[in-house]
């Protein structure tokens, strides 16, 4: 999977999912420190990655509606400590299937994953 981490999350993250087997880069390590979420949701999609963000503005199910890209995961955990997020993500992509997650939209909290899927025509 072609991953892309907000810079909300914790850098080390890349490294993590590489040894998953994903390619992983950061919006930091691209130069998107501080864009506006509209530049860094275009590049994310120019480069067809999955994203990974804590922001709330990516949120709303229907403006990024699953099958209308390449698949976002919007962490949402009680107290986000960077050991917390560093927890669930090893978590996350040791217990489920990551490969299924393409063009889903999915919202993870400390003990739940909830994936909603492209519709079906």
């Amino acid at each position: 999977m072609r991953i892309k981490l907000d810079e909300n999350l914790p850098a080390e993250l890349a490294d993590i999912l590489g040894g998953f087997g994903h390619d992983t880069d950061t919006t930091p390590s691209e130069g998107l420190t501080g864009a506006t979420d509209e530049v860094v949701w275009a590049a994310v999609q120019s480069a067809r990655r999955f994203f990974i963000t804590q922001d709330l503005d990516f949120s709303d199910i229907r403006k990024f509606e699953a099958g209308t890209h390449h698949g976002l995961l919007l962490l949402r955990l009680r107290e986000p400590t960077r050991r917390g997020l560093i927890e669930r993500m090893r978590e996350l992509f040791h217990d489920e299937d990551a490969s299924s997650w393409d063009r889903c939209f999915l919202v993870a909290s400390d003990r739940k994953l909830r994936v909603r899927r492209p519709s079906v025509p």
